[in-house]
Parts: structure tokens; sequence; C-alpha cells
């Protein structure tokens, strides 16, 4: 049965950090953190509700069916034949990054990351005591392209350990390309430095692009990299706290097990293992549609937003995250997000929480309704015909 993404809730504050108003007034439209306003899959809310009426909620073991879901997902999605053996549970990307971190380094060591990038990756790196090294990506007003030049020098620095990698990339939408990735990977090894793959966004890929887990590349090159997925964003689970990294190297794989068991996050969610596996294992169809939905929101958005004069978006490859340029407006910070907020009451997020280099953009959230994204819009083009700037003034 095909899904309703049109559907439209009176009650989406009920347990919502994005929806709360906490963080924005009731009368702005939310469209800052990244999950969607989708309802799951019905089958995901049937199996939890199957689970519910045993009754009992113990301690978990180690899943197997968690294992054996992931590892046939990425072979359906993306033809990565990984092995369920080198699947483990995390209670999420950001809680496994930061062991996999802690396993790889030491108070001090450099931690490469392509920027704009997601923010926690900076807190992450600050609260550890870790240094970030920044390769920025290039906008050249249509396209975004990686600066190979200072990607090595900066993987060449001595005490240099750790890539992040966030493909599709988080806030600019980006999809690596193959020879990208493998560009990326081969420097990485001439400096003897792992990967972290943040593969998150990995469903969300538009027309005319291919997700490449970066570990499915190369056999060498997978015994040093640590990919990390979650369900959360193609089918709205977050709260369940539930994620997976893949490693084939099992030393490697290990050293990020004890850090976990460390901080006591190995111990598996009950309703979220329900939920990955039952996503993972029969709902590809909600998957696709979900994409093809997401997409004419992106296509629609793209085209409204940039005949505001001033606002320029390259197209996302994927993602539901538009990054917008507002450079030519002129404005602070401070202004551009008093302009968002305050006046056109459409709740984005600063560009300059993804660092130094997202000043003067913005990032809008489009996994919504259409009629949501379309009023959305329509707020944000009053506010600016009102601000003068449709006019040029």
């Amino acid at each position: 049965m095909p899904h309703n993404f049109d559907e439209v809730f009176d009650n989406l504050d009920l347990d919502s950090k994005k929806h709360s108003t906490e963080y924005h007034a009731a009368d702005v439209i939310p469209m800052w953190i990244a999950d969607t306003d989708f309802r799951c899959p019905q089958a995901v809310t049937e199996a939890i509700i199957s689970r519910a009426r045993i009754g009992r909620f113990g301690y978990t073991v180690t899943s197997r069916r968690l294992q054996e879901a992931v590892a046939g997902w990425m072979a359906k999605r993306f033809g990565w034949e990984a092995d369920p053996s080198w699947v483990e549970f995390c209670p999420g990307v950001m809680a496994g990054i930061t062991a996999a971190c802690r396993a790889l380094l030491h108070p001090g060591d450099n931690i490469v990351i392509q920027t704009p990038c997601y923010t926690p990756f900076t807190a992450m790196a600050r609260n550890n005591g870790w240094n970030l090294l920044r390769n920025e990506m290039k906008n050249d007003g249509s396209s975004w392209s990686l600066d190979y030049r200072d990607l090595e020098n900066k993987l060449s620095q001595p005490r240099t350990k750790l890539f992040i990698l966030c493909n599709p990339q988080n806030p600019t939408g980006y999809v690596f390309a193959k020879d990208e990735l493998m560009e990326i990977a081969c420097l990485c090894r001439k400096y003897g430095v792992f990967i972290i793959s943040d593969e998150i966004h990995c469903d969300y890929i538009y027309t005319g692009n291919r997700h490449n887990p970066v570990a499915a590349l190369d056999g060498e090159l997978a015994q040093r990299c640590i990919t990390f997925i979650n369900p959360s964003k193609t089918f709205n689970v977050a709260g369940l706290h539930t994620a997976a990294f893949i490693c084939p190297n099992p030393e490697l794989k290990n050293s990020v097990h004890q850090q976990l068991l460390a901080q006591k996050n190995c111990s598996e969610n009950i309703f979220g293992t329900v939920a990955l596996c039952t996503a993972y294992e029969s709902c590809g169809d909600y998957a696709d549609d979900l994409i093809a939905y997401v997409e004419k929101n992106m296509h629609t958005a793209v085209r409204l937003l940039s005949e505001i004069r001033g606002l320029k978006i390259i197209p996302p490859e994927g993602t539901y995250l538009l990054w917008i340029d507002c450079r030519e407006w002129k404005l602070t910070q401070e202004e551009l997000m008093e302009f968002f907020v305050d006046r056109a009451k459409v709740g984005v997020s600063s560009g300059t929480d993804y660092g130094p280099e997202g000043e003067g953009y913005v990032r809008m959230n489009i996994g919504c309704t259409m009629s949501t994204l379309l009023e959305a819009v329509r707020r944000i083009r009053s506010a600016a015909e009102k601000s003068g700037f449709m006019s040029g003034k």
C-alpha cells in the first residue's frame, strides 16, 4: 500500500525536539534539526506493537537478526556484500563515532574533516582534546569540489590519525563519486590514516547519483575503515537510538566494541532492534517512495527559493537538507537568523553552526509535506519582499 507522505499531523510537538516550543515559538515552522515529519512504515509500527504485547523487556543479547538485516540492506541497496559478523550495534552514529575516535586517538591527535561540517564533529573533537583540521569544500556558485592538495597537506601531518568522511555530506548534500572516494582513500592509505565513514543519509540519493560505501571499494582499504549507518533518517525512528557500524577488521572492530563497553553503550534497545530489522528487511518500497517524494520537494524548493533575489542554492545530490547561500543580502549571521526565524517564521539552522565556512548560509530541512514546504517558501518570499530584498533595495 502506498504511503501517504502528504499526511498532516496536529500533534507533532509530542515528545519532539524538532517541534518543541523550547526551541522555536509555536508560530514558527521548524525546519532545522534533521529528522522528518513523516509517519514511519506501518510494518515498523505493527512490529513494535506486537513485541510490546509480550510484556517482557529485560536485558538483551546481541541480535543476529540485526547483523543480518544491516548486511542485507547494504547488499540490496548498494551492492556491498558485507558479512553480518562485521556488523555491531551502537546507540547512535555519533555515540559510535565517538567510541571509534577514542579507540584510535590520543589527546592532541588530529582529525581531518571536510567543511562545512556536521556540528557534533566539532564538539566531539573539542571535548576530547583532539585537533580538528578543516579541509574546506569549494563552492564555485554552481557546484562543489574537493581541495585534494589541502587534504593531502592535512593528512600528511605527523599527528593526523583519522579522517571523517560524511557521505552524503551534511550540510551541503554533496554525494561523493567513486573516483573521488578512491582518491581520498589512496591519500589516507599513503599516510596511514584511518577512515570513519558517516553514511547515515545514504538512502537519500537523487536521480543521476549513486551512493558508494567507501569500504566497499577496496578490500585492503576496508581494513582501515569503519562505516556507520542508522535507519533513523529514512524511517523516522531516531528516538529509538539504534544504529550500527560495519568493520571488516576484527581487531579494529573489537577496539570500538571495548570503548562502547566501557561507556555502557553496548546493550541493544528492544524496540529499536525490532524497528531497524523490520525496516531493513521489508520496507524497501517505503524508502523508494520516500526518496521520490523528497526529491520533488527538493526540486520545488530550489526552483522557488532561487527566484528570491539574493538566494542561491547548489541543488543537493542527496540528503533532505538545503544549504542556502544568502551572502548577497550582506546581513550579519545574527541578522540573517532574525530574518528567517522572527520575520519569515521559518526555523532554519544557522550556517555558522557548521563552522566559519557557513557564514552567510542557512540550512533548511525539507523532509516535510509539500504543503509545509510551500508555506515556508511563501513566508520567506513575503518577508523578503517586505525587507526590500526582492527589489534589491
